[in-house]
């Protein structure tokens, strides 16, 4: 395939620009800064903004499949910035595919599109969109999702795939911020609660997204139609915390704060945050306790019957490859 991976420079995004790599197709990423590391294997690179969409259209330039995995995420900052990277870049996405004959667009979306702040357990994909969102993240993935679902036709093909908590070897944002919080001695456990929890390897990521590419075209079955991705494996969230701990040298979570106060301290922390303009991440959002405290698994079905997709890397397994990564990178160092 002649393929483009927007937001090359993220964990899934660079990860998918390697494989594709390895089975010898031709990759070229998209992002803001320029990526040696990639270049090094033979993958061209564009830079720019998703909000440029001069920028996007000349990316799109020869290439027969658009994986679409460049996004604003995070659990803090204006609305205006996620819409910018999420809206207004899908929408630029979507037109330089219209306008350069792309046939394929491959979009990862999140299931944070239809968290509503209750427990999520084992919804499939008929769960509707929330009337009120939460998040900037997730009401901006929702509307770009939309838009990509709907922009399905004979000329440009197109699907969305819901990864839920991507982890393993080459995290540098899930990871580091729990290491970090645990070094600190600030990683807490919130109330009682120790509600289940699903999680998607790198690998079965990656797969998912080259199986949607490949069977991708108007007459597909998975054409127009979004799918979550997950293990199928449950876990209570902090059995999953405690094992990452582990896998970097570090002591499971000792201690506690009743829910009550953490969301009371969140939505100072939030006020604070606003009053004096500050672009940092607080130390605690409404969000943060909300995911902390609430289940949140999905049924996968759908992938496995229509995408032909199932997860192959079992927790334990996947945490060992995690251990072994970050004793040869140490990438806490940096």
């Amino acid at each position: 395939m002649r393929a483009l991976v927007t937001g090359g420079g993220g964990f899934l995004g660079g990860a998918l620009a390697r494989k594709l790599r390895e089975r010898g197709d031709e990759v070229r990423v998209f992002g803001r800064r320029e990526y040696p590391e990639l270049e090094a294997l033979g993958i061209d690179s564009a830079r720019g903004d998703l909000a440029d969409a001069d920028a996007v259209c000349a990316a799109c330039e020869d290439r027969e499949v658009v994986f679409h995995a460049g996004a604003k995420v995070g659990l803090w900052g204006s609305y205006e910035d996620y819409f910018a990277a999420n809206v207004t870049g899908t929408r630029n996405v979507l037109r330089a595919c219209q306008e350069q004959g792309v046939g394929k667009l491959v979009f990862t979306s999140s299931p944070s599109v239809v968290f509503d702040g209750r427990d999520v357990e084992g919804w499939d994909e008929s769960a509707p969109y929330p009337e009120r969102f939460d998040s900037h993240y997730s009401r901006t993935k929702a509307l770009a999702e939309e838009m990509v679902l709907a922009a399905d036709h004979h000329r440009l093909s197109t699907v969305s795939l819901r990864p839920h908590l991507i982890w393993g070897p080459g995290d540098r944002h899930l990871l580091p911020r729990i290491a970090a919080r645990a070094r600190a001695g600030r990683l807490y456990r919130i109330g009682d609660a120790n509600k289940p929890v699903d999680a998607v390897y790198i690998d079965d990521a990656v797969e998912a997204h080259l199986l949607a590419a490949v069977q991708l075209s108007p007459l597909s079955e998975i054409a127009g139609k979004a799918y979550f991705l997950c293990a199928d494996d449950p876990r209570p969230i902090w059995e999953i915390v405690d094992r990452m701990l582990a896998a970097a040298g570090l002591p499971p979570t000792s201690k506690s704060i009743p829910a009550g106060a953490a969301l009371a301290a969140a939505s100072a922390c939030e006020a604070s945050w606003r009053l004096l303009g500050l672009t940092s991440e607080p130390p605690l959002t409404r969000f943060l306790v909300s995911q902390l405290t609430t289940a949140h698994w999905f049924d996968i079905s759908a992938a496995r019957r229509e995408l032909g997709w199932s997860p192959r890397v079992r927790m334990e397994v996947g945490m060992e490859r995690l251990a072994q990564w970050i004793r040869a990178v140490r990438p806490f160092d940096e």
